[in-house]
């Protein structure tokens, strides 16, 4: 039976102790010797916004990735900063970086776009601090499902196994266009999910998104749930659907449909890349009596 050795760090926003401790005992309760966490301390420090300075947050982030003993890093949450560090990490990546699987989503995205980009393997999923939401706990239990096994059940139900994937937020994917960290979109699906952002604002990034002429080498995009939109006056007068329709129409790229992913605890799984490669790295990490 594979077991997985995973390391938490914070790009971003600090958690509370407390997570740390239900994450770990839920992990035993579920899943026993199979699944050890490893939260590094700088998860819990606190230098304004952010879990720690820059370097801290950084040094965190690859000591972990370039630990031989793990076989994960899970990114304990979201917020803001992870954008930060960016440079600070990829130059200082090795050979044991490059074996691990890296899990997170919204502001995590600034960070494991440029993971991707030097050919990690990066998915799209909950987090630690997800344990806060309604339902927190099977969220976190699919995180490890997936990390431990691939099981299909926890993987967004749309992918195709021949088509790679990617899936950010979108304000994030927005701010990383035109940086060294953007993404190859070609033929790749695009999945998006929103939140806490007003629906012009939302059509205004997707003004943005498909004028990127990079972005029109896409295979097409979905739209994961758009949640705690904040009220405008006057009313915007289109839903996201709608929204993203009318721009998938303008630019030519194919709307494809709905994503089951969100800031919510239903978010499903989205390795990047194709499922191909994903398969082999689970089976690498079998035990010799699996």
């Amino acid at each position: 039976m594979r077991t997985i050795r995973i390391g938490v760090a914070a790009p971003g926003s600090r958690i509370d102790a407390t997570i740390a401790e239900r994450v770990t005992r839920l992990a035993d309760m579920q899943f026993g010797a199979r699944a050890t966490l490893r939260f590094h301390p700088q998860c819990f420090l606190a230098s304004g916004h952010f879990a720690g300075t820059d370097e801290e947050r950084a040094d965190a982030f690859v000591e972990l990735a370039n630990d031989p003993d793990l076989d994960a890093v899970w990114i304990a949450r979201g917020g803001y900063g992870a954008c930060r560090i960016v440079p600070r990490v990829l130059s200082r990546l090795g050979p044991d970086a490059a074996g691990k699987t890296y899990l997170g989503y919204s502001d995590a995205g600034s960070l494991l776009s440029a993971v991707y980009g030097q050919g990690g393997h990066v998915a799209h999923g909950p987090m630690p601090a997800d344990i806060l939401r309604e339902g927190g706990d099977r969220t976190v239990v699919r995180a490890l499902s997936f990390l431990l096994d691939g099981t299909p059940e926890t993987l967004e139900p749309s992918i195709d196994p021949e088509t790679p994937v990617v899936a950010f937020n979108l304000t994030i994917l927005c701010h990383l266009l035109g940086t060294p960290y953007e993404p190859d979109f070609s033929g790749h699906v695009i999945m998006l999910e929103e939140v806490s952002e007003h629906l012009y604002r939302i059509d205004r990034a997707l003004c943005q998104l498909t004028r990127n002429e990079k972005m029109r080498r896409a295979a097409g995009f979905r739209l994961g749930r758009v949640s705690l939109v904040p009220p405008n006056e006057p009313e915007f007068g289109r839903t996201p659907e709608e929204i993203i329709r009318h721009w998938c129409a303008d630019s030519g790229i194919p709307w494809l449909g709905a994503a089951d992913i969100g800031h919510d605890a239903d978010n499903k799984i989205v390795p990047f890349g194709l499922l191909r490669p994903w398969r082999r790295w689970f089976r690498r990490h079998e035990p010799d009596d699996a």
